[in-house]
């Protein structure tokens, strides 16, 4: 297993030392986060390297409206979605959530992952 880079850093545009300015985590400080973007780097990243130490999400990974429309293409997937894929990843191979943070901007997007994983850890302890 990787010894490196055990820190996953969900966000499509800051990085962790920029999330320290608002937020006061000290872990964001650390130099061994792994950086992905979007969704699918999210996943590819956990399947090919395992789940890491600790997330920290963001919420709105692009400028784009996230309003459902008939046409699911070109709509960006939120850091809620990387939560539940996340759960169900868990889930599915009998692993426990890794520690998690929410960085994100967005209050209602940054409660509603919180809640989400901390309701799953909850139920599943």
């Amino acid at each position: 297993m990787e010894m490196t880079k055990r820190l996953l850093f969900l966000d499509d545009i800051r990085f962790p030392v920029e999330a320290y300015h608002y937020t006061k985590q000290e872990i964001s400080l650390r130099k061994d986060w792994h950086i992905v973007r979007n969704y699918e780097q999210f996943v590819n990243r956990i399947l090919e390297k395992g789940l890491p130490e600790m997330i920290s999400f963001d919420h709105d990974l692009a400028d784009v409206s996230y309003l459902k429309t008939d046409s699911p293409e070109g709509v960006e997937k939120t850091g809620y979605e990387c939560a539940k894929w996340l759960i169900e990843f868990c889930m599915d191979n009998s692993l426990d959530l890794p520690k998690f943070y929410c960085h994100s901007m967005n209050p209602v997007g940054k409660d509603n992952i919180m809640s989400l994983l901390k309701n799953f850890k909850t139920i599943k302890n």
